[in-house]
């Protein structure tokens, strides 16, 4: 059996991809799982096109809102632009890019640079389906219904769906706000 720790948090210094209904679930554990210390830093790149608000304050349950900078481009080739460098920065923890249309294999290759030499972490949220040759891993999350757990919202099925150096895999897990982590839950505890 594949550890859980031994793949989340993903690898540094790559770029991974993250689809699925609860991909900015993963981006927000991320998050608070690599960016420990107030000298940390997230950059959230995002197209201005997109109308929807990203309030960091909803990130406080899983990293300080101070540690967040968000940022508009223009557009798909500005939003990569803007990582690119940010992760070439050395200065910024984890970038994480939401964007709408594919990646192709030049600027998913530039990224995996970027990240290398920069000594950061890159996360592109996609659309299914839009992911690039160049990303480390991929992950589909999504939420696991359960009609008799009516309190507990936060079960999901965290899977690795494209993995450059392992294998493939899937977890049930759950976010402890209390422990800031992420734990994995087993089949005969879901019921």
């Amino acid at each position: 059996m594949t550890a859980f720790e031994s793949h989340f948090p993903p690898m540094n210094t790559r770029t991974h991809e993250v689809c699925g209904p609860s991909a900015y679930a993963f981006a927000f554990a991320l998050a608070g799982r690599v960016c420990r210390t107030g000298a940390d830093t997230v950059l959230w790149v995002r197209e201005a096109w997109n109308g929807t608000q990203l309030n960091p304050l909803g990130f406080a349950p899983y990293l300080d809102p101070q540690q967040l900078l968000i940022a508009q481009a223009p557009s798909h080739i500005d939003a990569l632009a803007s990582a690119e460098e940010a992760l070439r920065s050395g200065r910024i923890t984890l970038v994480v890019m939401e964007l709408s249309q594919p990646i192709g294999l030049t600027e998913g290759r530039r990224l995996q640079l970027a990240a290398q030499q920069g000594r950061a972490m890159g996360l592109c949220i996609l659309p299914e389906g839009m992911g690039s040759n160049a990303a480390q891993t991929r992950w589909h999350c999504a939420p696991v219904f359960d009609a008799k757990a009516r309190a507990d919202s936060t079960l999901q099925k965290w899977e690795i769906i494209k993995n450059k150096s392992g294998t493939l895999k899937a977890w049930n897990v759950k976010w402890d706000a209390q422990t800031c982590r992420i734990n994995v839950v087993s089949e005969a505890a879901q019921r």
